[in-house]
């Protein structure tokens, strides 16, 4: 029976087997995010379900949650805040488990962490991610709100990953080598999820910065920009060096994840975008 025959039983019948998505030692996936705009279910109060379709549709076993996949849609920011405090950690149990029935495993957690989350709030996303099994919290964030993670990172031995952008003007966006080292300063717990697109816009080598920094770095999104602050651009047509990227990760064996993030606009749907990104890294990898 194929997979996706397996799909039709979903909630009865759990998957057999883990997903497949390595590639000659590369562990491949996605960030939800790259499934934004797909809607949810109508009535579901979460779109995980929407995410294992997409997922499994795409072969994809290992990946980056993105929270607001599993949180309540349409509330205001106090509403999110009592939800996310209120909740309990076996609801997140739950969801891991929902994931791996269907053979796809959990890498790292998406919050993206801003000032106006409460020490309590934070203190809750670190509790959720121990939930789900994770030990890695993916934060776009900023310098200014990293120093107030420190605590809760080494309390719950959770590593935080700090995400770019290409923002280099400001002092406290995560974008230049110089801000990285930064937040490896603040603590053990921090590592670096390097975006290889937004760091080729803002103009920086990321083959060097990968070879010089693996031990750092947790894992990598993948996308397609052009130099000097250019678009998002189909795999390809931009300046991002991912196929050196990938060649490097498979001649060291880095366990760095290459992890899709879709962000440019694509002719197809999601889905059929990112499968179109996936297939670029597995041709480059065989």
């Amino acid at each position: 029976m194929r997979r996706r025959d397996f799909m039709k039983l979903a909630g009865a019948t759990p998957f057999l087997g883990k997903i497949e998505s390595a590639v000659n030692g590369v562990h491949l996936g996605t960030i939800t995010y790259s499934f934004r705009d797909l809607p949810r279910t109508p009535g579901a109060s979460d779109a995980v379900d929407v995410m294992i379709k997409a997922l499994t549709e795409c072969s994809i076993g290992e990946i980056e949650l993105f929270s607001p996949h599993v949180e309540p849609a349409q509330r205001s920011r106090e509403q999110l805040r009592e939800w996310r405090l209120s909740t309990p950690d076996q609801h997140f149990r739950e969801f891991r488990k929902r994931f791996e029935d269907a053979g796809i495993s959990l890498f790292a957690y998406t919050v993206n962490f801003r000032n106006d989350y409460t020490d309590e709030e934070l203190d809750k996303a670190f509790e959720q991610a121990q939930a789900l099994g994770v030990n890695i919290i993916a934060a776009s964030t900023q310098l200014s709100v990293a120093k107030r993670l420190v605590p809760f990172a080494e309390k719950h031995r959770i590593y935080v990953a700090v995400h770019g952008h290409s923002n280099i003007q400001d002092p406290d966006e995560f974008a230049t080598p110089e801000s990285f080292s930064k937040a490896l300063a603040l603590s053990k717990y921090f590592k670096i999820n390097l975006d290889i697109g937004h760091f080729t816009a803002a103009n920086f080598d990321a083959v060097q910065f990968i070879r010089e920094n693996h031990a750092h770095i947790t894992h990598l999104h993948m996308k397609d920009r052009k130099k000097n602050q250019g678009p998002n651009v189909p795999w390809g047509e931009g300046d991002t060096p991912i196929k050196a990227v990938l060649a490097l990760l498979k001649e060291k064996k880095y366990p760095i994840r290459a992890f899709v993030e879709y962000e440019h606009r694509g002719t197809g749907t999601p889905v059929e975008e990112v499968k179109k990104c996936m297939a670029y890294m597995r041709q480059a990898l065989a």
